[in-house]
């Protein structure tokens, strides 16, 4: 059993920055793939990026390359997503998820632990 909970949402104005954490704890957590999504109102949950066990290997949703970096130190047991020149169309809660997999994944079905999530907002 992994547990995550996400903290670091908030309101910020378009532009600017945010940087999300996510504390999993379980035996076993270091060793799964981490991931975050996001749900805005009246959309589907979308994948924004990726980062397998090691840390070694990332994958990025186009929305957001280049704009979004995920990292995770695992002696903290904690998964980061750093976002960078948010947008209004940002805004969204934003989840955490972990899958058994341990390599980097975007299929929402593969996460097998998710957390409860962060509301993110931004405004122009």
């Amino acid at each position: 059993q992994v547990q995550l909970v996400e903290s670091g949402g908030g309101l910020v104005q378009a532009g600017g920055s945010l940087r999300l954490s996510c504390a999993a704890s379980g035996r076993t957590s270091s060793s799964y793939a981490k991931g975050w999504f996001r749900q805005a109102p009246g959309k589907e949950r979308e994948f924004l990026a990726s980062i397998n066990w090691s840390g070694g290997s990332t994958l990025y949703a186009d929305s957001v390359k280049g704009r979004f970096t995920i990292s995770r130190d695992n002696a903290k047991n904690t998964v980061y997503l750093q976002m960078n020149s948010l947008k209004p169309e940002d805004t969204a809660v934003y989840y955490c998820a972990a899958a058994p997999t341990g390599t980097v994944v975007a299929r929402a079905a593969t996460y097998a632990y998710w957390g409860q999530g962060t509301q993110v907002t931004v405004s122009s």
